[in-house]
């Protein structure tokens, strides 16, 4: 079985457990998934699945290629496509979907996403520097302070933490708790925060599953 689906982020909230505690959840939309291509190791050395996630709109305009590769599965031109790696033999050919009711209530999944860009930062916010002091007189504020000797080496150093863009990488958060399956509507919410904005793609997948992109 695949474990693991593609999503858009929709937003937090708060719900309530059993006890009356407040737990503070994220809504995913899980699929559905269109399998577009599967990889094999006699054709593709590796095994794969390239999934497609099915929204309202398809893509505008598609060129030929795209066209072509969307042909075998019988699915329009998606917008975003996914690998993810499966174990064992796999009974799933190109054409098939999959549904948000791949995970269970209770188990423990890893989400995958682009953390939210903040542009050009300093030292202070990209890095955590203390700054100076901050007096009147002080003149140093929240600048990066010495970054390297003038004699010797003559150079900054490679790696040298210092002001620069910050935020748009790639982040992933690993064992969150699945507290409810939406399967009517293809909603998934899991304990916690997970990277990237509201309406970011999202991979989410099974513990111990390594993401090919």
């Amino acid at each position: 079985m695949v474990e693991g689906i593609i999503g858009r982020k929709v937003g937090m909230t708060q719900v309530f457990d059993e006890e009356g505690n407040i737990i503070p959840v994220t809504i995913i939309k899980a699929g559905p998934c269109t399998v577009i291509q599967k990889k094999t190791k006699e054709k593709d050395g590796y095994e794969a699945l390239q999934l497609g996630l099915v929204e309202e709109k398809p893509k505008k305009h598609p060129r030929k290629p795209e066209q072509g590769h969307f042909k075998k599965s019988g699915s329009p031109v998606l917008k975003v496509l996914k690998e993810i790696k499966y174990r064992g033999p796999l009974e799933i050919k190109e054409g098939d979907q999959l549904l948000v009711d791949v995970f269970e209530v209770g188990e423990k999944v890893q989400v995958v996403g682009i953390s939210k860009g903040k542009g050009f930062q300093g030292v202070v916010k990209r890095h955590g520097f203390a700054g100076g002091d901050a007096a009147h007189g002080s003149m140093f504020h929240r600048a990066p302070g010495s970054i390297g000797a003038s004699s010797f080496p003559s150079r900054v150093m490679k790696g040298m933490r210092m002001g620069g863009r910050m935020g748009g990488d790639q982040v992933s958060v690993k064992n969150l708790k699945v507290v409810q399956v939406d399967k009517e509507n293809n909603l998934l919410v899991v304990k916690g925060a997970v990277p990237g904005a509201n309406g970011g793609i999202l991979l989410i997948k099974k513990s111990g599953f390594k993401v090919k992109n």
